[in-house]
This record gives structure tokens, C-alpha cells and sequence, in this order.
């Protein structure tokens, strides 16, 4: 009997420039159609990770130069102490905050101005629109999430934050189009929105055709890791998921990681970093 064997590609970390730190795995006050966070169908966890882990990770990594931490998860302004994380982390480096932008007003951006100015680094904003038609985007999201987004936005742009809108392109349609009608919604602001579009990922992808000669320019694991409350994992699509564990804390952790898994396989068709910002460039 012939028995064919798949031997995993490795990424390797290159460098350590991102931190991602789960704030929650599955605490969110949205259920966006194309999430890749598989949720409890009837009870909400609050998995919120301690702040005195973050304090000894960020201890750990006292002698690496890491350029950006980045608070994400299922919505990490839900933390019950999320001001007080953001802080902590503003203390080593610069803060990208991924959300909906559902907790965003006028009120809390200025809010979020005021801890910036206190601290040396900067705080990036990643808020999440994935269509330019209200109706197509709150069909993904939920009935108001286009106008929360867009008016976070505005907001942030308002007390000049570096502000990048990440779109999933659910519907699969043209980017140069996508890029263009968003750019539209924001024409009345004095600074522009940076706007990145990212693969649907697709849960029912066929690891074994798809991985094993594919080539790829950057993926999220050769230039970071992600902690939770559990521990540490080789990216935010692996958070929790035992293929992508690499270890227990930032004392002895893993820098390779074998691409088996259809989150792989996702990263390695966007052909850019999907949670990240690219550095380098």
C-alpha cells in the first residue's frame, strides 16, 4: 500500500517587531458573519486576560526592541481595564488598538488623546469596515455597525490619530473600487484613513492541496508572537489553538512554527500581513 506523507513547511521568526496581546479570546459585542473566532452559540466568557500577566510579559521582553504592541482579541475595549493596559503598554512601546470602534465617541477620543500625549510613543487605531454600502456592511456585521465605525473614525482622525480601516472583502469584490468608495465616506476630513483589505478566511479550505508549495512574502509569524491568558501563540488566528502554541511564557518560547493549519493557509494567500503593521515598508 502507498502511503503519501506531507511534510509541514516552518516559518521562522525573523524579527520580534509585534506583540499581540489577547485581551479577550471570546468576549465580543458583535458576531460578524466572517469571523474566524468560533464563539459560544449561547452564553458570553469573560476571558479577559490579568494585567499582571501583561506586566510580567512586558518585563520579559524588557531587552527586545518590539515597535509595536498591539491590543486586539475579540473586542478588546471590553476589558474591564483597558485604559490601564493601554498605559502599561504605552510604557514600551507603541499601541495599536484593533476594534470595531464600537466604544469610540467623540468623548473617548479625546480621552485617548490625553493618554497619548502622556506617554513618548504613539497609538494606532485599526477599526474594522468591510463595505462602503451600510446596508452590505451591517448585513456581515450587525444593524448600526457601519455608522459606529465610521463615526470612530472620524472622531480619531479629528484628534489626528493614526488611524489604518481594515475591510475583510466578503463579497469578493474589486479593491481598487473598495479602496476608492471608503475614501469617498472620509473626503470631508483634513487626514485620511489608511485602508487595507484582507481575505475572507474560509473555515472549510482543504489544508492539504493548498499548504505544502506555497510560497509566501510575510507572514504574522516570522514577526511576532501573541500572548493570552493562556500563553504564547505563533499569531492572533492561532490564539488558543494548540497547533499554534509556543510555549508558556516569553522565558523560553518557540521561534518556528509549522504552517499546517487553513489559518495558514489564509495568511499565505493575502500575501501581507493581515493583523500587523508592516515596518519594513
Amino acid at each position: 500500500m502507498n502511503v503519501t506523507v506531507r511534510k509541514s513547511q516552518i516559518a521562522t521568526m525573523k524579527s520580534f517587531d509585534n506583540l499581540f496581546i489577547d485581551m479577550t479570546e471570546k468576549f465580543c459585542n458583535q458576531r460578524c458573519k466572517h469571523c474566524y473566532i468560533d464563539f459560544p452559540q449561547f452564553k458570553k466568557c469573560e476571558d479577559f486576560i490579568d494585567i499582571e500577566k501583561i506586566a510580567d510579559t512586558l518585563n520579559d521582553l524588557k531587552d527586545i526592541d518590539i515597535k509595536c504592541i498591539y491590543l486586539t482579541g475579540a473586542e478588546p475595549m471590553t476589558h474591564p481595564v483597558f485604559n490601564a493596559i493601554l498605559r502599561l503598554c504605552l510604557k514600551k512601546s507603541s499601541v495599536c488598538v484593533c476594534t470595531n470602534g464600537s466604544f469610540i465617541n467623540e468623548k473617548k477620543a479625546r480621552f485617548l488623546k490625553k493618554v497619548e500625549d502622556e506617554s513618548e510613543n504613539e497609538i494606532f487605531f485599526k477599526i474594522s469596515l468591510d463595505h462602503y454600502y451600510e446596508i452590505k456592511n451591517d448585513d456581515i456585521r450587525y444593524r448600526g455597525a457601519y455608522r459606529h465605525a465610521v463615526f470612530a473614525v472620524k472622531h480619531l482622525l479629528k484628534y489626528n490619530f493614526n488611524t489604518i480601516i481594515t475591510v475583510t472583502n466578503y463579497y469578493n469584490e474589486n479593491e481598487y473600487t473598495i479602496t476608492e468608495e471608503i475614501s469617498k465616506i472620509f473626503s470631508d476630513c483634513v487626514q485620511q484613513p489608511q485602508i487595507i483589505i484582507n481575505r475572507v478566511h474560509d473555515k472549510t479550505s482543504d489544508v492539504s492541496d493548498d499548504i505544502t508549495e506555497q510560497k509566501w512574502s510575510r507572514l504574522e509569524c516570522e514577526y511576532g508572537r501573541t500572548l493570552n491568558a493562556e500563553g504564547i501563540y505563533a499569531c492572533p488566528f492561532l490564539s488558543g489553538d494548540y497547533r499554534g502554541r509556543c510555549g508558556s511564557d516569553f522565558k523560553d518560547y518557540s521561534t518556528q512554527i509549522p504552517l499546517e493549519t487553513n489559518f495558514c493557509v489564509t495568511c499565505i494567500k493575502n500575501q501581507h500581513q493581515m493583523f500587523g503593521i508592516n515596518f519594513k515598508d
